[in-house]
């Protein structure tokens, strides 16, 4: 259908919707030539750092080959069964998927606060009919009024702009960015703390599944030793109590391992769930442990402010604290605000976009806080005191990481050293064994030396095993308080910067 009037109205529109868009470039033109940032300008507070490790791991220096391996530091143990994993647990833990979640909720926090860099624009278009009674008072008129009903139709445009003098806005972008970060390394450590947990629970596993095997031997051995002293008994040589503390003994060593057995089955529970798995689904097949822990370059102390990702989350805390120290000063000054509109209204849909229907409006607003109850001042107070209480969190954050650094170090040497010793006890233990035996069938002692050698060679043989998975869980332990492969700069890219495009974004 015709328009009953020659105008052009897409002419209209484009030129007031390119003014409103040069009113936007304008105002954020004057507030950045005109603004300062009022507040502290961060700087990372100071930690206590040593300069050498106080513990020394049993083994020679790292090769370059050696390193911890970008990302998937567990490949350091040679393992591709753990590698298998590892790579489940990436693509399937479910802390790890709310983990992602929390990182994207923050980067949409920090998109929202750069919005505030541009101006509002809106429209309000309207429509209606009205009548107006002839009653209605009119101040000023000696002539009788009658009522009259007209049409109202009107098309406005509306813009908003608070000019960032003193760097509120500045400073709450800055705010969010520095929660962005450590949202970013918080999922960094989400990582680390799920995929440490679970080679530590594989490792353990593993290791139950060599020590099941030493109690299954110690079975067998009892077992023999069962049929000797029943065969004895039978020839009048041995009598019954000697046959019922070797039955004792057996029994004993065969409830140990279900008990072991039983602690296998909780690992591998823990292991489903850490690959995203139902646990009564979820198998791993038996594979003693056989490897010994691998070197692990250390590096110096310092590296740790910049490869813990918890670390990492402190010092970002930090940086979000005192910008809301910032955002607190800002309270003090003017807060201006440009405001301007434009648009049509006629009674007629026909002439609305006319020339005479044309309508504007330019404004500003200026709020200065003078009493508020001390209100201000009680902010700024708190603001810097969560800052301080940020500086503290931070430090003793350093603190606890060097502390499971030398943990690590110190339990990896001495576990080195009673690996050893309880290998000499083994040893010991087996040729103790082989004497008794040998003194019971010549009829030199009583069967329960016997007893107490296959009790003494199983106790042993199952420390040894056990010393063995502590070694293999406190390196994975040591690479996680080390931070893995992980590296803060990893972090800078997220970092939410004002676009010009977001002017005509919703």
């Amino acid at each position: 259908m015709k328009h009953p009037f020659p105008i052009n109205t897409g002419k209209l529109k484009s030129t007031w919707v390119a003014g409103l868009l040069m009113a936007c470039s304008l105002a954020g033109t004057l507030a950045g030539s005109l603004g300062c940032t009022v507040g502290p300008r961060y700087k990372r507070p100071t930690a206590q750092v040593p300069d050498t490790w106080k513990g020394e791991g049993p083994w020679q220096a790292a090769a370059p080959k050696d390193a911890i391996p970008k990302g998937a530091w567990w490949q350091i143990f040679h393992d591709a069964q753990l590698d298998g994993l590892e790579q489940d647990v990436l693509q399937a833990n479910q802390s790890l998927s709310a983990a992602q979640d929390r990182l994207a909720q923050a980067r949409a926090q920090a998109r929202i606060a750069s919005s505030a860099y541009f101006p509002v624009v809106s429209t309000d278009p309207s429509g209606h009919r009205v009548r107006l009674s002839g009653n209605r008072p009119l101040e000023g008129s000696l002539l009788p009024l009658t009522p009259d009903t007209e049409n109202v139709f009107t098309v406005p445009f509306n813009v908003s702009y608070e000019l960032d003098l003193f760097g509120r806005v500045r400073r709450t972008l800055e705010a969010a960015n520095a929660s962005l970060q450590g949202s970013a390394a918080d999922l960094e450590n989400v990582r680390l703390v799920l995929t440490a947990e679970l080679a530590a629970d594989y490792f353990n596993l593993r290791e139950l599944d060599r020590e099941a095997g030493v109690v299954k031997k110690s079975v067998e051995i009892q077992q023999k030793g069962m049929d000797l002293v029943n065969h004895r008994h039978e020839g009048g040589v041995a009598n019954g109590l000697e046959v019922a503390q070797q039955a004792a003994l057996l029994d004993s060593t065969a409830t140990q391992l279900q008990l072991v057995l039983q602690q296998r089955a909780q690992y591998e529970h823990a292991i489903a769930v850490l690959t995203g798995k139902a646990a009564s689904v979820f198998s791993l097949p038996v594979a003693p442990l056989d490897a010994m822990p691998p070197a692990i370059p250390t590096g110096v102390p310092s590296e740790i402010l910049e490869r813990r990702p918890d670390v990492a989350t402190s010092e970002r805390q930090m940086a979000y604290e005192n910008a809301q120290v910032g955002i607190a000063m800002t309270a003090f000054y003017p807060h201006i605000t440009l405001s301007g509109g434009a648009g049509w209204e006629s009674r007629d849909i026909g002439t609305l976009f006319s020339g005479p229907s044309a309508l504007w409006s330019l404004g500003g607003d200026v709020l200065q806080p003078i009493f508020n109850g001390g209100r201000n001042r009680a902010n700024l107070a708190s603001t810097r005191a969560a800052y301080d209480e940020s500086v503290a969190n931070y430090r003793e954050s350093v603190l606890e990481a060097f502390q499971q650094v030398e943990d690590g170090l110190s339990g990896l040497a001495m576990l080195d050293q009673a690996a050893k010793t309880q290998q000499a006890a083994v040893a010991d233990s087996r040729r103790a064994l082989e004497l008794a035996n040998n003194r019971y069938v010549g009829g030199v002692t009583t069967y329960l030396d016997v007893i107490t050698a296959q009790s003494t060679l199983l106790t042993n043989e199952r420390l040894a095993t056990q010393l063995l998975g502590q070694q293999m869980t406190t390196s994975v332990y040591l690479v996680k308080a080390l931070g893995g492969a992980w590296d803060a700069s990893e972090i800078q890219h997220e970092q939410v910067r004002p676009a010009l495009i977001q002017a005509v974004q919703q």
